[in-house]
C-alpha cells in the first residue's frame, strides 16, 4: 500500500510539471500570436501590402533583442527579418504567428571572434508588427453578410419544435447581425530613453479619406498621426544623442577596404552602402577607419560621406591642380590584342588608346593626374565597346612617356561600373596598372 501512495504522488508530481511546461509555453507563444476575426486570405492580403515591414536595420540592438554572451553595446549593424504564418481558426478566424530573426555585427575587442551573430528577438518587433496588422484591419471594414443567409433555420436536433412560428412583418426586415470586430491596440512607442525601429513605425497604410470614416476612425486616425509624429521627433533625438560625429558612411555597395593605402592593394572585403566606420586619420585620397577592435583598414577618399565639417576632398593650399584634360591628349587608337600577360585580357582584342603630354618639358603628371585622366577615357570609349561585344573585350590606356604606364579593364568591369554597382575605388581595384608605382599616389609618396 505505501508503495502505491508514493507512485501515484510521482504521478501527480510529473503531471503537475507537463500542466506548467504546457502553461508556460502557451504564454511565451502568446507573445507571438493573435487571433483575428478576419480569414487567411484577407490577413494574407494585408499582410502584402506590409512587405516592406518585415525586415529592416535597427538603429540599435538595446530594447529589442536579448542580451546574450556579450553585452549589446559591442554588437553593430543589427538587422532583423520577421516571418508570419497565417492560420485558419475554427471558429471562422485565423491566428497569426509571427517570428523574428535578429542579426548584428560583434565587435570583439581583441579583434579576434568579430562576425556576424545570431541573437534572440525581446518580442517588441512582433508585437510592433501584429499591431501594426491589427489596425490596418480595422481600418478596412469587413464583408457584410448576406441578409437571407443570416436569418437562423431550425437544424435538426430542434425536432421538439414542431409549431410553426409565425413570420415578423413585411414592414421590418431582419437586419443581420454585424460581423464582430476586434479592436487592435495601439502601438505603444518607448520613452525618450528607449529606442524604437521606425521601419515599423513609418509603414502604416493611410486611412481612408475624412468623407468615407466614422467617427472612431477618425479618431483613431489622429491618434495615429500623433504618434508618428512622437516617432519622428524621438527618431530625431536619437540620432542627435547616439550617433557619433566622428564616423564615414559608405556611399554604395562593394567598396573596398584595403589592409594598406594603395590601389593596387588587395580588398581585405567589400563594404555595404551606409555602412559606418570610426574616422581614425585622412589624407588626400583615404582615409584611415577601425573597422573592430584592433582591426583597421583604408577605404577611397570619394567612396564615404566624410564627417560634417570635413570636406569630401583635400582643399589643397598650394596652386590648384590643372585639370587633366589640359596635361594629356589622344595621339593613336586602335584595335588589337592585349599588349601585356594578365589573365583576364590574356590574348584577347581590346581597344588601344595611346596618350602622350601636351607639353613634353611641363614637369610631370601625378598619379592623381593620370587616373583622372584614364577615368575619363573609360567612360568615353565604354559605348563604342558595350556595342561590340564580340570584337572588343576591353579597354587599354597607355601613358606614352618616359614616366608613363598602362591601365587596362575589361568590358564586364566597365558594364558594372557604368551601372553604379562599382564605386570609382572598386573600379580601380579590379583594373590592371603597370607599372602599379605609376598610378599609385602612396607609392609615389613613399608611404607603401
Amino acid at each position: 500500500m505505501k508503495l502505491g501512495a508514493t507512485t501515484r504522488g510521482a504521478r501527480i508530481l510529473a503531471l503537475s510539471i507537463l500542466v506548467a511546461l504546457a502553461g508556460t509555453r502557451a504564454q511565451t507563444q502568446s507573445e507571438y500570436e493573435r487571433a483575428f476575426p478576419r480569414s487567411k486570405a484577407a490577413i494574407e492580403k494585408t499582410l502584402k501590402s506590409m512587405t516592406g515591414n518585415l525586415a529592416g536595420r535597427l538603429p540599435v540592438l538595446d530594447g529589442f533583442a536579448k542580451p546574450g554572451e556579450h553585452p549589446l553595446d559591442q554588437y553593430r549593424r543589427g538587422y532583423y527579418q520577421a516571418t508570419v504564418e497565417v492560420t485558419a481558426a475554427a471558429s471562422g478566424g485565423s491566428v497569426v504567428h509571427v517570428t523574428t530573426k535578429v542579426t548584428a555585427w560583434y565587435a570583439d575587442p581583441s579583434g579576434f571572434h568579430s562576425g556576424y551573430q545570431l541573437l534572440t528577438s525581446n518580442g517588441r518587433l512582433e508585437a510592433d508588427l501584429l499591431d501594426q496588422l491589427g489596425e490596418q484591419l480595422a481600418s478596412v471594414a469587413p464583408p457584410t453578410k448576406n441578409p437571407v443567409e443570416a436569418v437562423p433555420v431550425p437544424s435538426a436536433s430542434n425536432a421538439t419544435a414542431a409549431k410553426p412560428v409565425a413570420a415578423p412583418a413585411a414592414a421590418a426586415p431582419v437586419k443581420p447581425a454585424a460581423e464582430p470586430t476586434v479592436s487592435a491596440p495601439s502601438p505603444q512607442f518607448p520613452d525618450t530613453d528607449q529606442t524604437f525601429t521606425s521601419s515599423l513605425t513609418h509603414g502604416i497604410a493611410s486611412a481612408p479619406s475624412a468623407k468615407q470614416q466614422t467617427p472612431e476612425q477618425a479618431a483613431a486616425e489622429k491618434s495615429q498621426n500623433a504618434l508618428e509624429a512622437e516617432a519622428d521627433s524621438l527618431e530625431k533625438l536619437l540620432k542627435a544623442v547616439a550617433h557619433p560625429n566622428n564616423l564615414v558612411a559608405v556611399k554604395k555597395s562593394g567598396t573596398p577596404i584595403v589592409s594598406t593605402p594603395s590601389l593596387t592593394a588587395k580588398p581585405e572585403f567589400l563594404a555595404s552602402l551606409h555602412d559606418e566606420f570610426e574616422l581614425l586619420d585622412f589624407n588626400a585620397d583615404w582615409v584611415h577607419v577601425r573597422i573592430s577592435g584592433l582591426s583597421r583598414g583604408w577605404i577611397w577618399r570619394n567612396s564615404v560621406e566624410m564627417p560634417e565639417g570635413i570636406p569630401a576632398t583635400q582643399q589643397r593650399p598650394a596652386q590648384p591642380m590643372t585639370p587633366a584634360a589640359d596635361l594629356f591628349h589622344v595621339s593613336r587608337e586602335e584595335a588589337a590584342p592585349f599588349p601585356g600577360d594578365w589573365e583576364p585580357l590574356r590574348g584577347k582584342q581590346v581597344k588601344i588608346i595611346s596618350v602622350q603630354k601636351i607639353d613634353e618639358a611641363a614637369k610631370d603628371a601625378g598619379p592623381k593626374d593620370r587616373l583622372e585622366y584614364a577615368k575619363f577615357l573609360l567612360e568615353k570609349n565604354y559605348g563604342e565597346i558595350s556595342q561590340k561585344p564580340q570584337e572588343l573585350q576591353g579597354v587599354v590606356v597607355i601613358f606614352d612617356s618616359a614616366d608613363g604606364g598602362m591601365i587596362a579593364a575589361t568590358a564586364a568591369t566597365l558594364q558594372q561600373w557604368k551601372a553604379g554597382t562599382l564605386s570609382d575605388a572598386a573600379l580601380w581595384h579590379k583594373c590592371f596598372f603597370d607599372p602599379p608605382e605609376t598610378f599609385d599616389s602612396a607609392a609615389a609618396s613613399g608611404s607603401k
